[in-house]
């Protein structure tokens, strides 16, 4: 079937979605690809965590915007969204960690966040101070309880403006002539589009090196690796109004999620895991899980949050985290392919950014013009990169997610 759009974007996760939405709202007709279902892969898995403090001033300035849209999604996307308003903790326990967290602190107070020394005490049901430990908090930090309602509300949204959503539909080219890119083939549709993004999870390489035509082949500057969190059974030690907590020199995160506690963590040794290495089939479902490597990490910090390590475990969830060389997203036109743009490089955040990032690449695509928030994440800053180096950095970034040092 032959069908015609201005802007066909591949992958219906919170990244793709965002991107739609942005672009209908400027009066472009969209068609959205999925070779699965809305969401099903790395979106809605999330922890859905928004989180103020970021490692520099564009990363805060993203992340505070995000935050703004997702508290007035209705009034701008005419669909209502629960967020709760919880707040974080940032805590360290070590010397260097907590040296770490003052600087970032410092930092972060420059940029507009608000954030005070505090007693986790006073904050957290769940949390065992010691009172040897450093906590900041930040009351402006939220999260959405189930990360699928963000996917159900760009979806809807969407389809107020008439976004064309076409799930369990894969991409099979990125179709090109007179050396621009000029649609997508799916399996069932011949897709005219003078703009593709690929905003594929896992599978941006394999979107990206679809373009044929008088092209380099085309490489997305991005490594996935596994990322696992867990829901503990309810415990009366959460409290639904508990806040988000961070441990820095543990890695992990921790918030409420359907009466029990969330724990995930940042693996000091990530499992990388290529879909290209796969069977054509393969699909987030199939990612191996490790609650033991969980359990161990939360044996880490035990004495403060006992719950982590000895509640039965509810709900176990793995996704794939595509991970660049900078820890910073991947956003806008891949360089010698004109009309083919990219969003990725989630890097542990992208649900989250998925308002901010969505609407500067919605800009940035119909204006014409370089996004300045996004210029500084444009794919082709990295230059030739190989695959031993996207592996090595991006393990990196990975378990450094929360101690850069």
């Amino acid at each position: 079937m032959a069908m015609k759009a201005d802007v066909v974007v591949i992958g219906a996760g919170a990244f793709g979605l965002s991107v739609a939405l942005h672009c209908a709202l400027r009066n472009r007709s969209v068609v959205v690809v999925e070779r699965e279902t809305a969401g099903s892969q790395a979106s809605r898995r999330a922890a859905g965590l928004f989180k103020s403090v970021q490692a520099d001033a564009l990363s805060t300035s993203l992340a505070r915007h995000s935050m703004a849209k997702v508290l007035s999604f209705e009034d701008w996307a005419g669909v209502p969204l629960d967020v709760k308003r919880s707040g974080s903790l940032l805590i360290a326990r070590t010397s260097r960690h907590k040296a770490i967290l003052r600087e970032e602190a410092g930092r972060s107070r420059s940029w507009g966040v608000e954030l005070t020394e505090t007693d986790p005490a006073d904050h957290a049901g769940y949390y065992r101070a010691t009172g040897s430990e450093l906590a900041l908090w930040c009351p402006g930090d939220l999260y959405i309880e189930e990360p699928y309602s963000l996917i159900q509300a760009y979806l809807a949204a969407c389809r107020l403006r008439d976004v064309e959503i076409l799930e369990r539909e894969p991409a099979v080219a990125v179709l090109t002539s007179g050396g621009r890119v000029m649609g997508v083939q799916t399996t069932g549709n011949h897709i005219e589009a003078s703009a593709v993004v690929d905003a594929a999870g896992a599978w941006v390489r394999q979107v990206a090196e679809m373009a044929r035509g008088p092209f380099p082949r085309c490489k997305v500057a991005v490594a996935p690796f596994r990322h696992q969190l867990m829901i503990t059974e309810p415990a009366s030690a959460v409290r639904a109004t508990d806040p988000v907590i961070r441990v820095l020199d543990a890695a992990v995160y921790l918030r409420p999620a359907r009466g029990g506690l969330m724990f995930g963590c940042f693996e000091a040794d990530p499992m990388p895991l290529d879909p290209r290495l796969q069977h054509d089939s393969f699909s987030t479902d199939e990612v191996p899980l490790d609650v033991d490597s969980l359990r161990k990490r939360a044996d880490l910090i035990a004495d403060e949050v006992p719950l982590a390590s000895q509640s039965p475990v509810a709900d176990l969830r793995g996704a794939l985290l595509t991970m660049t060389p900078d820890g910073r997203f991947v956003a806008g036109p891949i360089p010698d392919v004109p009309g083919l743009w990219v969003v990725s490089g989630c890097n542990g955040s992208g649900f989250s950014f998925s308002p901010a990032i969505g609407e500067a690449l919605a800009g940035w695509i119909t204006d014409g013009e370089p996004s300045a928030r996004l210029a500084p994440l444009a794919p082709g800053r990295f230059g030739p990169v190989t695959d031993d180096r996207l592996l090595r950095d991006g393990a990196w970034q990975y378990a450094h997610f929360y101690d850069p040092a």
